[in-house]
C-alpha cells in the first residue's frame, strides 16, 4: 500500500504491515547524472518492494531532502541541517507509531544519511523504551555482499561510491534518458597513506563530482544491482514480519 494514495480507513486496517520509509537526497552527481539520483534510485527500489508486497508493506513518500552539506560546493545541491533531518524522519515514525504501527524499515539511498538514520532510530528507541513491540531498522539499499560487487563491477572499486560505475549503471537501467554517458569520466582522489574515518568535503576529493569509473557503467549491471537490492530488502521485510530471536554464539559449557 502506498500511504499517499490510501484512505485513512485503509491505513487503519494495515497496522501489522511494515512501514517502509525511503530516504534520498537532492545533490550533485557529477556531470553525467541528475541531482535527484539518490532519490530516484531509492524510490524505484521502494516502489518495487511495495508492488511485490502490497498486503504487508505501507510505503511512505520518499524523504528527498538529505544531509548533503559535503556536496554544497557544487551548484544545485540542497541540504538539510542535521537537526532538521533528524526531526523530519523521526516525525514520520512517531506519527505512524501513534496510529499503531510498530514495524519500520528506513531504506536509505544516500550515504550522507546513513549515520543520521541510525541516530534517529536510536533516539526514537530511547524515547519508546517501554514499547517492546517497536521494531526499527535502517538499511542502505546498496549494502550488498562484496563478492557480488566484485562479480558485477569492472572498475577498480568493487563497491558503490558516488556517481560511480554502480550508480550510473542503476540509472542506465531505470532512467536511461537522464544519463549523459558521454560526460562520464574517471574521477576521484584518495588520501595517501590512507586515513580511516577522514571527514572531507566532496570538492576536496573530486574534480567533477564523481568517483571511480562511471564510464564503465551498463544497464545490464544496473539491472543486476537493482534485483539484488530488492531481494536483500525483501529478506529483511520477511524477517521483520516473521520475527527473530537474540541468541548467544557461545558454547554451552554444560554440553
Amino acid at each position: 500500500m502506498k500511504l499517499a494514495e490510501a484512505t485513512w480507513p485503509e491505513v487503519a486496517s494495515s497496522l501489522e504491515s511494515v512501514v517502509v520509509i525511503p530516504t534520498g537526497s537532492l545533490e550533485q552527481h557529477g556531470e553525467h547524472l541528475p541531482l535527484a539520483t539518490d532519490t530516484l534510485l531509492v524510490t524505484a527500489i521502494a516502489n518495487r518492494l511495495e508492488e511485490e508486497h502490497q498486503d504487508t508493506v505501507v510505503l511512505t513518500p520518499t524523504l528527498w531532502l538529505g544531509a548533503s552539506e559535503h556536496h554544497m560546493a557544487f551548484a544545485g545541491t540542497l541540504t538539510s541541517d542535521f537537526p532538521g533531518y533528524l526531526s523530519s524522519l523521526q516525525s514520520v515514525i512517531r506519527s505512524l507509531a501513534s496510529h499503531g504501527f510498530r514495524k519500520f524499515l528506513v531504506v536509505n539511498g544516500h550515504g550522507g544519511n546513513s549515520d543520521l538514520n541510525r541516530l534517529a532510530l536510536r533516539e526514537v528507541k530511547r524515547d519508546q523504551a517501554l514499547d517492546a513491540q517497536l521494531l526499527l531498522v535502517q538499511q542502505d539499499y546498496y549494502s550488498l555482499p562484496a563478492d557480488f560487487y566484485a562479480e558485477v563491477l569492472s572498475g577498480e572499486f568493487k563497491f558503490i561510491r558516488h556517481a560511480c560505475e554502480a550508480e550510473t549503471s542503476l540509472m542506465l537501467h531505470l532512467y536511461p534518458h537522464l544519463v549523459k554517458l558521454d560526460k562520464a569520466k574517471q574521477d576521484g582522489l584518495h588520501a595517501v597513506p590512507p586515513v580511516p574515518g577522514l571527514a572531507t568535503s566532496f570538492s576536496e576529493i573530486s574534480e567533477r563530482g564523481a568517483l571511480g569509473r562511471p564510464d564503465l557503467a551498463t544497464a545490464e549491471k544496473g539491472q543486476r544491482i537493482f534485483q539484488a537490492a530488492v531481494e536483500n530488502l525483501t529478506a529483511t521485510i520477511r524477517t521483520m514480519r516473521q520475527g527473530f530471536v537474540f541468541r548467544s554464539d557461545r558454547e554451552d559449557p554444560a554440553g
